[in-house]
């Protein structure tokens, strides 16, 4: 299976299983399953729930089998952009080519929305199945670790402190290891335990993990400032808007763009010792390095 079919034929897999997991819109109260089911339905990449399921399948185990955290992941990860997006945050009117979650609904059911698809994400992910290495217990440490203020929350409070000052490209560093890094890590993490990988391959992948979703980051930094929205599928130029530093603003877009390249480069090297099986993931990091939205 060529890379464009694997990553279409994934994503249409963590599509029917969310669709089995989230509350139908008939089922009471209604307005909230249809506004968890208008943000997770919006089309998304599913770029860290393909992880996972791809790092599940490079550690030997079965794609069935990593599902459910694949969904979880994906579940915090639209929790987070349903309130990245709110007005006391980040303000914008768009994501995914469609009006915000709260420019549907609200601002108050969008607050409820992303507390719900949280929740949510922890029921899904209860589902997984254990191994002799992992259970339920380390599946949810996992997860509630990564969604944390140590970790994704922390990132967007340095974020919004970070807006308007001048920041070092060590900070954007810290930022970006919590806010983006963390959750694309814990993605690659939960697949591979729900192969019962070894620690050292669960040690590589989260090396892989770390580099690939700071590269990940820089791309994202670079395509604010060189894609149209229409392109993107979100306000383009915001960043400058809201004058927050950005890769491009600190070492400049040519730098960027190698940084990226050695980012890449470097999570790649972190999968030698998961040998050929690595293959779709290293192809995986290639094309986010090429993508253009």
């Amino acid at each position: 299976m060529d890379l464009k079919s694997y990553l279409s034929d994934r994503a249409a897999l963590v599509d029917a299983a969310m669709n089995a997991y989230l509350p139908p819109v008939k089922e009471r109260p209604s307005t909230i399953h249809e506004a968890m089911r208008y943000a997770i339905f919006a089309g998304g990449k599913r770029l860290r729930p393909v992880l996972c399921l791809a790092a599940a399948e490079a550690c030997g185990g079965e794609t069935a089998d990593a599902l459910a955290p694949a969904c979880a992941v994906e579940l915090m990860h639209t929790y987070s952009l349903v309130h990245d997006d709110l007005p006391a945050m980040d303000n914008d009117d768009l994501r995914r080519g469609r009006p915000t979650c709260h420019k549907v609904y609200g601002e108050g059911m969008a607050i409820l929305c992303g507390d719900a698809l949280l929740t949510e994400a922890f029921l899904v992910l209860s589902e997984t199945p254990p191994t002799p290495r992992y259970g339920t217990r380390d599946y949810i440490a996992e997860l509630a670790e990564t969604g944390s203020s140590r970790k994704l929350i922390g990132g967007q409070v340095m974020d919004l402190d970070g807006e308007g000052k001048k920041l070092t490209k060590r900070d954007l560093v810290r930022i970006h290891e919590a806010k983006t890094a963390a959750l694309l890590t814990s993605s690659l993490r939960l697949g591979a335990m729900t192969a019962n990988a070894t620690p050292a391959k669960l040690a590589a992948l989260t090396d892989f993990g770390h580099h690939l979703g700071l590269a990940f980051q820089v791309i994202d930094d670079i395509l604010d400032v060189t894609q149209s929205t229409e392109v993107l599928g979100k306000t383009a130029g915001k960043d400058q808007a809201v004058e927050k530093t950005t890769y491009p603003s600190v070492i400049g877009l040519a730098a960027s763009r190698n940084e990226a390249a050695k980012l890449t480069k470097a999570a790649m090297n972190a999968l030698k010792p998961l040998g050929k099986k690595a293959t779709r993931l290293e192809q995986i990091a290639a094309h986010l390095l090429q993508r253009e939205y």
